[in-house]
């Protein structure tokens, strides 16, 4: 472990040995069991109809017997009193103080309730993290993107704020002003989604003649709400784009701020374990995967957030432990890579399993591509086709057939898929400033 404490927002909770976090994770999910069991209609009616009370976990393999919940019955509980979140609810009505909901890219979106207390707890978990990707008092913090409804940021801006440093939202102004307001105020770190951090930089250079590495004071960025940032190919990017250290975080609106990269990138992310259980699921078998390097699907719980608990919550995302400890001495465990892919996304293309990301981690590692792409998956007769859309870089249009060649190369070794390949005019293909929307299997749809 580290002599220097300074590196970590709390030295206690994480350098706590392995043996003593487990006890806490137990501790705490029994107490959470507890309150959702006794506050909320809806979690005590779901376990009694599997037959199980609260003092029926009294280890942590117990925890294994508490049934698990997805997303469709939160939405299905939303039909219920009281409005708008039904009686998943564990609080009066009354002491909620704020409303979030999720994008809605997977269905209708699922609205988040929380209390004062549980914003408190927001902010709290977005201090460990920005604190382990360097954050300090000092630094100045620029928000780019659209206060709304969506959780996106919010706690990132009030966790700022709590660890000291000063906070600039950029919600109202478009790109160019957001970043010409970032050059003028010398901001030294701000966070946005992968795909909207390429495209402020594209903007900067092709609309101001600016470039990010040169031209501002960043130091420091945090992604979220893609796999982008943990994609090494999409990452480089956006360092060389920006001259500045990209960091990844994984959150969820239903469950929180719960997962991050730390300033040692070892290459994959800390799980926040004082505040969250992480259970990786076999996908086949179902059983709880304990040893590294077997995918299997997120199932997590949050510990203290109460309006509206989150307890064994199947996320669909597809991530495995790390076989590699991290240097900076956080006795949290690490997910190898970042998230895989959605158990949703992951589909058989031509009897192969494909993951979106594997093919976004292809395109990025091409510079002679553009930083935008699109993927369909559709059927020709009977047969899966599989159309990409590309952009080349401007002065490169020349070298198209070389380029393309390697690109198909590169797909059929990491995917064992071949591919049509469209090449677009650059500037083109969609720009997203939240999440994108690259990959879309029409299969279905047209059967």
């Amino acid at each position: 472990m580290p002599k220097d404490q300074r590196i970590y927002w709390n030295p206690l909770l994480e350098t706590l040995p392995r043996e003593k976090l487990r006890a806490l994770q137990t501790k705490k999910f029994r107490r959470i069991l507890d309150w959702a069991y006794s506050n909320s209609p809806f979690y005590r009616n779901f376990y009694k109809e599997a037959g199980l009370e609260p003092g029926d976990i009294k280890t942590f393999e117990d925890i294994r017997k508490v049934p698990k919940m997805e997303k469709g019955m939160m939405r299905e509980v939303q039909q219920k009193d009281p409005f708008p979140y039904g009686d998943m609810i564990a609080v009066p009505i009354e002491k909620v103080t704020a409303f979030r909901q999720t994008s809605g890219t997977t269905g209708t979106p699922v609205y988040q309730a929380c209390t004062w207390d549980d914003w408190e707890w927001w902010a709290e978990t977005w201090c460990y993290i920005l604190y382990a990707q360097g954050y300090r008092e000092s630094d100045r913090v620029f928000l780019p993107f659209g206060y709304n409804i969506f959780v996106a940021f919010w706690a990132a801006h009030y966790g700022a704020e709590r660890l000291g440093c000063e906070v600039i939202p950029g919600g109202a102004l478009n790109t160019e002003a957001r970043i010409l307001r970032m050059k003028d105020l010398k901001c030294t770190a701000f966070m946005a989604t992968p795909t909207y951090i390429l495209g402020m930089a594209e903007t900067a250079k092709n609309k101001l003649g600016l470039d990010p590495a040169r031209d501002l004071d960043i130091a420091m960025i945090t992604s979220a709400g893609e796999p982008g940032g943990c994609i090494p190919a999409t990452k480089k990017r956006m360092e060389e784009a920006w001259g500045a250290k990209v960091y990844d975080h994984i959150g969820l609106t239903e469950v929180g701020s719960w997962s991050y990269e730390c300033t040692e990138q070892p290459g994959g992310q800390h799980v926040l374990e004082a505040y969250f259980l992480v259970e990786i699921e076999d996908l086949e078998t179902g059983e709880i995967i304990e040893k590294p390097g077997r995918n299997g699907k997120m199932i997590i719980t949050s510990f203290d957030r109460l309006a509206k608990p989150s307890i064994r919550f199947d996320t669909k995302d597809v991530i495995r432990w790390a076989e590699y400890d991290c240097p900076c001495g956080r006795t949290f465990r690490l997910i190898d890579g970042g998230i895989v892919g959605r158990a949703d996304d992951i589909t058989k293309v031509k009897g192969v399993l494909l993951a979106p990301t594997a093919i976004e981690a292809v395109v990025r590692s091409i510079p002679e591509l553009g930083p935008e792409f699109e993927v369909i998956v559709s059927k020709k007769g009977e047969l899966d086709d599989i159309l990409l859309r590309v952009e080349i870089m401007p002065g490169k249009e020349g070298e198209e057939q070389s380029i393309l060649s390697h690109l198909k190369d590169q797909l059929r070794v990491r995917t064992n898929l071949g591919y049509r390949v469209e090449v677009h005019p650059y500037g083109s293909l969609p720009r997203y400033e939240v999440k994108a929307k690259r990959f879309k299997d029409i299969r279905k749809k047209e059967t």
